[in-house]
């Protein structure tokens, strides 16, 4: 199905998102690796827009309040949870970190049953499930009975703001009187918009070194932003299809990627146990896919 496909190219390129928030976090602070996801996203995702005029012209959008309140709780929580999630970067290796914030799945399902009206089959919260049973195996140090309480809380309230991120994202699109996929690709514009502006006269005012580490940096940045602007273009048009901890507890095939990167690319070593989180998350994927 086509939201399967979005999700594992979202979830591919979260995973090199990520790889290079990691090791910009080294020599780049906070909020400046926050900057680097959405610094040059914003004009890709403009091409992306344009793109899809071009060889399909549709009706303009018609804003309205519903749908711009959705898009700035969206793109405010979306800063939130990547500062969360480097402060995860900087506590543990950047596999653990990664595994931590998907615990995002779990969470979506939770809020969207509680807020959103979001259901699932009984099929689909045994996936759920298994899934945050394996990013809680992944988030261990050296074992269960050794996990930092202050790390797990931490990624827990990575996942959550993550979570209402995404729930927020698909009530964006489904209020915008537009046909797939032009609803996902002006959530992705407009949000990604409002971050960098955020952002960059935050920044701008308070701290303009970190502008300057940024620009020192111009591969790792680009890179950055790049691969989060592709993985976001999947994650919105697969959220516009099917609901939010589907996607999520899919995209947790992501962690696949992040093992093989952290240990390939960045160097780092990856524990047996985190072996038995992968199957759990394998087949909390499987179960997902046959909902």
């Amino acid at each position: 199905m086509t939201w399967i496909l979005f999700t594992f190219m979202a979830a591919f390129m979260q995973s090199w998102r990520n790889a290079f928030q990691s090791k910009l976090s080294i020599e780049v602070k906070t909020l400046g690796v926050t900057l680097a996801r959405f610094l040059w996203a914003s004009p890709i995702a403009a091409v992306y827009l344009l793109i899809l005029y071009q060889a399909n012209p549709a009706d303009l959008p018609a804003f309205n309040v519903r749908f711009t309140s959705f898009i700035f709780a969206a793109a405010l929580m979306q800063i939130l949870a990547t500062a969360l999630m480097v402060q995860l970067f900087k506590r543990n290796n950047y596999a653990i970190g990664a595994g931590l914030a998907k615990s995002e799945a779990l969470a979506a399902a939770i809020l969207g049953m509680l807020f959103f009206g979001t259901q699932l089959s009984m099929l689909g919260w045994a996936g759920v499930f298994l899934g945050g049973v394996g990013v809680f195996l992944l988030s261990t140090t050296t074992g269960v009975k050794s996990i930092s309480i202050s790390t797990v809380i931490l990624g827990l309230c990575c996942g959550c703001a993550f979570a209402l991120t995404s729930l927020w994202i698909r009530e964006a699109s489904l209020s915008l009187n537009l046909p797939f996929p032009y609803n996902a690709a002006w959530v992705l514009w407009l949000v990604i918009s409002i971050q960098t502006i955020i952002l960059l006269a935050y920044i701008f005012i308070t701290d303009k070194s970190t502008l300057q580490a940024l620009w020192q940096r111009p591969k790792l940045t680009f890179l950055a932003s790049a691969s989060s602007c592709l993985g976001s273009i999947g994650w919105f048009s697969a959220m516009s299809l099917e609901a939010v901890p589907y996607v999520k507890t899919l995209g947790q095939v992501e962690i696949f990627f992040t093992m093989i990167i952290s240990v390939l690319w960045l160097r780092q070593k990856v524990k047996i146990k985190d072996g038995v989180g992968l199957v759990l998350v394998a087949i909390a994927a499987i179960l997902v896919m046959w909902t």
